[in-house]
């Protein structure tokens, strides 16, 4: 189910938390649980059910798992070792069945000239996000950092709506707790109110008026057979790199919002990557928890930056190389990875140097170097990046166009035009680079008087209706990372 869909908003939402809040008031601890889990399955399984018991089975043999480190016979390093590489190994084949299987079969035909049949694979949705925050877990059961729980309550770290299917990617001792403190039993207005409704609000509005909009121009602008003219090139590229921003930064609000709501807290994952100051500090900022995830369980177990500089760059491509091949069974991923492990690289022999770059230059050079990149993330072709590339840097076909469609869209029926996206692209920069973030901006929302409660509720109700408005009249769309 979709957060940005009708069904999530009106119904989905509203009657998982009124009977959740209910059950709390009852007393019913338990019952309150095996709703949540419960709803966090529905939700899972309405887009494709087929998946919900490879997901319940994950589940299951994780638990065991990660319980059997308190066994007696597990108590002997050797022995916990053991059971620690078998669950990373059985969670790593799952996930590379399911998402590298085919990648692996066509390298395959190509290198040997074989011709091994691709198999009818479909992707089961948030196997990646569960399956790290699993292997997650493992890890912090090896190391004693995970209380054992009942199954129950794990199905629910796992399964929990908000972050189900793009994450947060979670740690259990950050999250397992928040689900037996009593003060979190309780309804609180101002996280339901201002943290949950305000920033889900803000988020479905980035996502279905920003986001939606600037992918028509990306999937023209990709798709299209035509070359691109240098500022059509400009166009496109820009045009992603504010959707995957919006579409990505709208993602992790609903996702906290909705959390929010049920008065439960998701870490951030989201802090306005674009005004990074270098490569380092984009992915400290961009999806902050699988920033986390590489640091923590690839880059350290590497050895980190212990072993001399050689191996310290080493281990940071290596690690950006694996990021790059989370994202999808592509080659064009991994080059995008490898690419933010070389710029980390530069970045650090950089800060050797001693020499004090302007803040205004080290976010333009850094911003410049994620749009570039961001052309080889969205290209499912060699040949797509290669029509933006040579778009982008053709000063002998700068054409401004005289028509107000753009020439990569004219043929479509879109009535998307050339005017809408001179507003559009600006705003998003302004939103971006002179704006406070959705965080906080809500962090700054007080509604201590009832003035300001009205004002508030008018505020969201516009919001809403307005968004509303765009699900129902356009076909809305998944969120990018959805696909990973």
């Amino acid at each position: 189910m979709l957060f940005n869909s009708i069904n999530y908003i009106l119904l989905f939402l509203p009657i998982t938390c009124v009977v959740y809040y209910l059950l709390l008031k009852q007393k019913l601890i338990v019952a309150s649980k095996i709703w949540l889990v419960f709803a966090s399955i529905v939700f899972y399984g309405w887009y494709d059910p087929q998946y919900t018991s490879l997901l319940l089975l994950s589940m299951l043999g994780n638990f065991i798992i990660g319980t059997s480190f308190n066994a007696p016979v597990f108590q002997s390093i050797k022995n916990r070792k053991i059971l620690l590489i078998f669950g990373l190994v059985a969670n790593i084949l799952l996930l590379g069945y399911f998402k590298y299987a085919n990648f692996f079969i066509d390298n395959v035909n190509i290198i040997f000239h074989s011709h091994i049949e691709i198999a009818k694979i479909v992707l089961p949705l948030g196997i990646s996000f569960f399956t790290f925050t699993q292997i997650a877990y493992l890890v912090d059961a090896y190391k004693n950092e995970a209380k054992e729980y009942d199954f129950l309550s794990y199905m629910l770290f796992v399964t929990f709506f908000p972050h189900l299917i793009a994450g947060p990617i979670l740690h259990h001792k950050e999250m397992m707790p928040q689900f037996n403190e009593v003060k979190r039993k309780v309804l609180k207005y101002k996280n339901f109110l201002v943290s949950g409704i305000g920033l889900f609000l803000i988020g479905l509005f980035k996502k279905v008026c920003i986001a939606d909009t600037l992918s028509l121009y990306v999937a023209n602008g990709y798709a299209g057979e035509t070359n691109l003219s240098m500022l059509e090139a400009w166009i496109v590229m820009l045009s992603y790199t504010f959707q995957i921003y919006f579409d990505f930064s709208a993602y992790t609000d609903m996702a906290i919002g909705s959390a929010k709501i049920l008065n439960i807290d998701l870490p951030q994952n989201f802090n306005s990557p674009y005004k990074a100051i270098s490569v380092q500090d984009f992915w400290k900022r961009w999806h902050m928890t699988l920033s986390r995830f590489l640091r923590d369980y690839i880059y350290i177990p590497l050895g980190g930056n212990r072993n001399g500089e050689i191996r310290t760059y080493t281990n940071l491509v290596l690690t950006m190389l694996i990021g790059g091949l989370w994202h999808g069974a592509s080659w064009l991923f991994v080059i995008w990875g490898g690419l933010h492990g070389f710029a980390q690289c530069i970045n650090k022999l950089w800060q050797k140097t001693k020499i004090e770059m302007p803040r205004s230059l080290a976010i333009l050079i850094t911003f410049l170097f994620v749009n570039l990149t961001w052309v080889i993330f969205r290209a499912e072709t060699w040949e797509q990046a290669n029509k933006i590339y040579s778009g982008l840097f053709n000063f002998s076909n700068f054409v401004i166009p005289k028509t107000v469609h753009l020439n990569f869209i004219f043929k479509t029926a879109t009535t998307t035009t050339y005017e809408n996206v001179l507003f559009i692209l600006p705003l998003a920069f302004i939103l971006v680079f002179f704006c406070n973030n959705s965080q906080q901006i809500v962090s700054k929302i007080k509604i201590d008087t009832k003035i300001k409660a009205i004002v508030y509720a008018v505020c969201c109700s516009i919001l809403l209706l307005l968004c509303l408005v765009k699900i129902t009249t356009n076909h809305y769309s998944e969120f990018i990372y959805f696909n990973f």
